[in-house]
């Protein structure tokens, strides 16, 4: 069983290998021209766009950090050019910067990681509380039209570190904008990693994750959003503090009652490293401020491996608020984790119901860029 520091150094061990290249004075190609740290994206010197800004952890760019970047770039469609490095900062992105753009200089999203260690039980240094779980998001996203490309977002409070605090909930991104989109990007936590949520609870916030990789242990995926996740791996971690299952569910969706779609995940995979069945797939979260939601999640044509349970995928967060109530179906999934052996803790879409639950139902008009 890996130590509880073995997660930590799995998450920066790409990041400080990408830096280090980029950072190298020594020839990039056999042909001997020098290492460009942002790659085909330009430079400060040859700007892409006028609306184009450089992030560079060694000051070859505009700046060396995101918060200062992000406040720098005021208006709409500006985009961030992000060399590689390891951020270690919170930021957050207001609402009014619509359309922005976060690229991931490297070909691999390990090589750009943004990074942070607040839970929910951390203190504030100003002495007015903790951080709740909102504000242990090391990265908050609230513009519409927000895409990221080639980055890993990650929060690496371990709870080994801190065994007198409560509030494990440690957020690596929270995205609540409608139009958002992450290609190939990665999502590091334990509990809480990726929060797919939206600016209000009459708001609906389509996104849109396509390649992209998360890991995590309880609730890891969670949220209101109307979020689709296509060809994307989930990976559920070992728990060193537990010794008995489960370990924790991979998806919480939260969606409000009048919305018809939350999580659709389509032709993914999950996969464990806790012994089998330790993992339930889903559990419904029907929060204090939204009584009335009613979760959704659709998980179909995915590879479920065999960490979930089988016999029974889905438990209850609260007992006033049964999993079976709520709008949870499979459909063509693979793999030990999706053979069915109690039909009844197995919803299934038939193909009629299946043809409604799609990319393009959940998304509507909106065609993210690939």
């Amino acid at each position: 069983m890996p130590s509880h520091l073995s997660r930590r150094n799995v998450l920066l061990a790409g990041a400080a290998a990408g830096s280090a290249l980029a950072l190298s004075a020594a020839p990039a190609h056999a042909h001997g021209r020098p290492r460009r740290p942002f790659g085909r994206y330009g430079s400060p010197s040859a700007r892409l766009t006028s609306t184009t800004l450089y992030v560079h952890p060694r000051g070859a760019g505009d700046f060396t950090g995101l918060q200062a970047a992000v406040d720098a770039a005021t208006g709409t469609g500006r985009t961030l050019v992000i060399a590689p490095g390891i951020y270690r900062e919170t930021v957050s992105v207001p609402a009014d910067r619509t359309g922005m753009t976060w690229i991931g200089a490297s070909e691999d999203p390990r090589d750009v990681v943004v990074v942070f260690d607040n839970a929910a039980g951390t203190p504030k240094p100003d002495g007015s509380g903790t951080y709740g779980t909102s504000g242990s998001a090391t990265t908050t996203l609230r513009p519409d039209g927000f895409t990221a490309r080639r980055i890993t977002f990650a929060n690496d409070w371990l709870r080994a570190d801190h065994p007198g605090v409560s509030g494990t909930q440690a957020v690596a991104v929270k995205v609540m904008g409608d139009r958002s989109a992450f290609f190939d990007c990665r999502f590091l936590g334990h509990q809480d990693t990726l929060y797919a949520d939206s600016a209000s609870l009459d708001t609906v916030a389509r996104q849109y994750f396509a390649r992209c990789y998360a890991e995590g242990d309880v609730d890891f995926v969670f949220g209101r959003a109307t979020a689709v996740f296509e060809d994307c791996d989930f990976r559920t971690l070992i728990r060193p503090d537990l010794t008995s299952a489960p370990f924790g569910f991979v998806f919480a969706p939260s969606t409000a009652v009048a919305n018809p779609r939350g999580f659709l995940v389509t032709r993914s995979r999950i996969s464990s490293e806790a012994p089998d069945g330790f993992y339930k797939l889903a559990r419904p979260w029907v929060p204090s401020s939204d009584p009335t939601a009613r979760p959704m999640l659709t998980v179909r044509d995915t590879h479920l491996g065999p960490g979930i349970d089988a016999v029974a995928p889905y438990t209850n967060m609260a007992s006033g608020h049964p999993w079976q109530d709520q709008r949870f179906a499979e459909y063509r999934n693979t793999g030990p984790g999706a053979v069915i052996t109690v039909p009844a803790n197995r919803p299934q879409l038939t193909p009629a119901q299946a043809a409604a639950h799609t990319r393009q139902a959940w998304l509507g008009d909106w065609r993210p860029q690939a």
